[in-house]
Formats: structure tokens, sequence, C-alpha cells
């Protein structure tokens, strides 16, 4: 018999074609919708495989129901929808996609960026509701970039790719992660700060580190506090790593200028945050990684180390 996978979001027929020549495949089939939580209750009690997305919680008490799982093969770099130590426990292979996404999600945080410093959807929103009457001075004026100072927090694949960008900006890049890269240091220009002096000195602070237990609210009241009032917070890492209350407080209060994010505490967001009602947010709906050739490369990617687990091979990027 063939070993059972099932697939928590309609992927593309080449991918699920890959998979079916070696696996029997189920698959929810909404493209727009996540499969409801009964349905995968019901689906893992059986299957070796589980090929899911980040919309898909994949706790200790649904693990409880899996009696065959090998492993859970998710399409995205973070993987803070699985309880990683309840799988461990049980066995369970848990993988994940880096590497292939890293130049599209720094493409979307610097365009992220530009969008917010320069005020775009609040001044396509301007046009387009007839507010645009006469040319003034300071009309809808925003924040330069070029020659600023950048602060990246965390110096992964993404902010080193996102660091090479803003040199041809020829921005002043700081950055602050938990241990030195001196070789990235000489190749980019960069200069390593700690975290508050980063906060105080950057333009534009990037928050580029993975969510963990350490990282939750790790941007809050007291290091908003810290940042000029005419800089930028931009967030497409995670959400949970910037406390939310306090950068709408912060905002609001004008403490800081403006944010850009695409992530979001929980998602999709609520359309009554209180974020969404603030003119210099630019809010974004999780896109980092949204071009059409990253996707696919990662639901390859995805779907290669569901099947390298399934026969008792190692796959290309575990988690454990």
């Amino acid at each position: 018999m063939k070993p059972k996978v099932y697939i928590t979001r309609k992927i593309p027929n080449e991918i699920v074609s890959k998979i079916e020549a070696v696996c029997e495949v189920r698959m929810w089939q909404e493209e727009e919708k996540p499969v409801p939580r009964e349905v995968l209750e019901k689906e893992i009690a059986d299957v070796d495989g589980l090929f899911c997305l980040l919309t898909e919680s994949i706790d200790q008490a649904l693990l409880d129901r899996a009696n065959a799982l090998k492993v859970i093969s998710n399409m995205a770099v973070g993987y803070n929808n699985i309880d990683v130590e309840a799988a461990k426990k049980k066995g369970i292979r848990v993988t994940n996609t880096p590497g292939v996404l890293t130049e599209t999600t720094a493409d979307l945080t610097f365009a992220l960026l530009m969008s917010t410093a320069r005020r775009l959807v609040e001044s396509t929103e301007y046009l387009r509701s007839g507010k645009w009457e006469t040319w003034s001075p300071l009309q809808l004026a925003g924040q330069d970039i070029y020659g600023a100072t950048l602060g990246i927090i965390g110096m992964g694949r993404i902010g080193e790719a996102l660091a090479r960008r803003a040199k041809g900006f020829n921005m002043n890049i700081l950055y602050y992660n938990r241990s030195r890269k001196p070789m990235v240091e000489e190749e980019l220009g960069l200069q390593y700060t700690e975290m508050d002096e980063l906060l105080q000195e950057a333009d534009f602070v990037c928050i580029m580190t993975p969510y963990t237990p350490e990282t939750t609210n790790l941007i809050g009241e007291r290091e908003l506090s810290l940042m000029k009032n005419t800089s930028i917070l931009i967030n497409t890492a995670r959400g949970g790593i910037v406390n939310e209350d306090a950068l709408y407080h912060a905002l609001k209060n004008g403490d800081i200028w403006a944010a850009g994010l695409d992530v979001f505490e929980k998602e999709p967001v609520p359309l009554d945050h209180p974020l969404l009602t603030l003119p210099n947010v630019v809010t974004l709906p999780h896109i980092g990684s949204a071009s059409i050739k990253t996707r696919m490369k990662m639901a390859e990617l995805a779907a290669e180390n569901l099947l390298l687990a399934i026969k008792n091979q190692t796959p290309k990027h575990v988690v454990v």
C-alpha cells in the first residue's frame, strides 16, 4: 500500500502529481479558505505525511490524534504554527522551506519601506477620493530613503538580502543580532550595535528576526520610546514580535512617524483592529513571499521534504 498524505490547501497540480507518484493523496480543495479544524482532526488520524501552511495550528491535541504520522512539511520558513516539541516527542519530523523565499521577501520588505516612507498608499487614496485640488509645498511629504540610516534587527538570510538592497540607496546600515557576523559586516559595510543604540539611531527599523518565546513582544513601549519621532518601523517577519497596542499608541501620539506591516499577531487581522484606523500605517496581508515563482519553489521544496521523510530519508530542511 502507498503511504497516505493529506494536503491542507489546494496546491498546483504539478506539485500534487509528484506526491501522487509515491503516495495516496487527499487534499482540501479550497484555495482561499483554510481547512476546518474538525476536518483536519479526522484526516490526520491515519496519514503518514501532512503538507501544511502557516494557517494550520498543529498543536499537541491534534498530534495526539495522529496514529501513523511521520512528517509535517510546512510550506513556510517559520513554524510557530507547529508544536515542535510535541512532534519531537512522538518522533514526527518537522520540515520547512527556507532559502527559496529570501530574495522575494527582501524585495517586499524594501517595497514596504519605500511605500511607507513616501506615503504611497495614502497618496493613492488622496487622489482617488478627489482631495487633490492643488499643489502645496508639504502636501503628502514623506521621509527620504537615500542616505538614511537603516537598522536591521535579525541578520539572517533575508536581513542580509535587505542590506544589499539598502546599499544601492547609499544607506548607513546598523544591525543587531544574537551573534555578530564579521564576514557580513566586511562584505556589506554593516555596523553592529546593541539594540537600544540601533533604535535610537535608525531612521528605519526593520524586524527580520524569527518569532520565538524570546522575541515575543521584543518591540514594546520601552523600545518604541527610544526611536526618533521621524522614524519608521517595518515588520515583515512575524506578528507578535511587535506589541501592537504599544505600536498603536506610539503612532497615534506621534512618538514614531509611521509603520509598515505585512504581519500581525492574529491573522487575518480583524477589520476593527485599531492599527487599521491610522493613516500612517501601511498594511499588507502577509504577502512577503508572494511571487508566483517563489511560491512554486516553496511548494516544490515542501513536497520534496515530505517525500524524503516518508521514504525514511533525511529531508533537505529539518526543524526537528
